[in-house]
């Protein structure tokens, strides 16, 4: 066993058709959505424990003598598959706080796994991990939620991803120029709306208004299929702001609280600022507001909202080890 490892593991924006990727849908018609991972991560640190009890600790320290006495429901499954029982230390450190729709709590599953494995000498590969953080998740936590999240966050950089009916993801990498990816670093930005929320009361609504919304869900799946094509034959420019634009008026309708009037009056005060187009991130209701604008405008966009604004790129990479001893 190895002493101590750390790994890193992005968090993602999610561009198109996210809802797919719920059982609800994908059962019926595959689902396939277009996400990149972002440079903000999720830290996740293993130790090894100077005796045989387990100490966890992230917005709150858990120590206790047996994994099943963990409350923290993702890090005591994590073990449990591992076959870790005791005798170590885990720390979770991210740029972000969680519930804000960047993806926190699979990008947490996938690096907590990812370093509980290579503690006991395993090195898994993406689409392992991915695989394995979503039984976590979905089936063994029943946590109402898709499966765009975990691939997204094990494979790092702009992908494309396919949701079967028999329950396979399929991913396709989307390359884009040099200057494609220099614009997208450029003109995306992203502000804080200031709410915290958890995903699964909404997803849990979404999951059940499904079958009443499979027409706008499936032009969403459609939207994703295009925004690939277009991404590879095209690139990146102000025909991406009016996809993310229908994108999220059409996401709006598929159930209750997806969004609020605080926030529909951001995005209007965004896009008169000069904002090109943008979407609400994540499951809805708070979080971050992604936007495409470009940089002549940015400074109006920025005061008109007064929000916090992150800056971000896209990243590369999925999550890895970056320290083993």
């Amino acid at each position: 066993m190895e002493e101590m490892i750390i790994t890193k593991t992005p968090l993602r924006i999610s561009f198109t058709g996210g809802g797919t990727d719920l059982p609800a849908f994908y059962k019926n018609e595959y689902g396939a959505v277009v996400s990149t991972a972002i440079d903000k991560y999720i830290y996740i640190t293993v130790n090894k424990r100077f005796d045989n009890s387990i100490r966890m600790s992230y917005s709150q320290t858990e120590i206790v003598n047996h994994v099943d006495e963990l409350k923290h429901d993702i890090a005591r499954e994590c073990l449990r598959m591992v076959g870790i029982t005791g005798g170590i230390e885990i720390t979770s450190i991210a740029d972000i706080p969680s519930g804000t729709g960047l993806g926190s709590s699979s990008s947490f599953t996938v690096g907590l796994l990812n370093a509980l494995y290579s503690y006991v000498g395993e090195r898994l590969s993406s689409e392992e991990l991915a695989k394995r953080a979503c039984q976590i998740e979905i089936d063994v936590l029943g946590h109402p939620i898709g499966k765009q999240d975990q691939y997204a966050a094990a494979y790092g950089g702009i992908n494309y991803f396919t949701f079967e009916r028999n329950g396979e993801v399929r991913r396709e990498k989307i390359i884009v120029s040099n200057n494609d990816l220099r614009n997208m670093n450029r003109k995306l930005m992203m502000f804080y709306t200031g709410v915290r929320r958890s995903a699964d009361g909404i997803l849990a609504r979404q999951s059940k208004d499904t079958k009443n919304k499979m027409e706008v869900l499936t032009f969403m799946r459609d939207q994703a299929n295009q925004m690939k094509s277009y991404l590879t034959a095209k690139g990146f420019d102000s025909e991406f702001a009016a996809m993310l634009d229908t994108a999220w008026v059409k996401k709006k309708s598929v159930t209750s609280g997806i969004s609020n009037p605080q926030i529909d009056e951001l995005y209007q005060k965004a896009l008169n600022a000069g904002a090109s187009g943008g979407k609400l991130l994540g499951a809805g209701g708070g979080g971050f507001i992604l936007l495409y604008c470009d940089e002549q405008y940015q400074q109006a966009v920025r005061d008109a909202l007064e929000l916090n604004e992150l800056d971000f790129e896209i990243s590369n990479y999925g999550g890895r080890v970056v320290y083993f001893e």
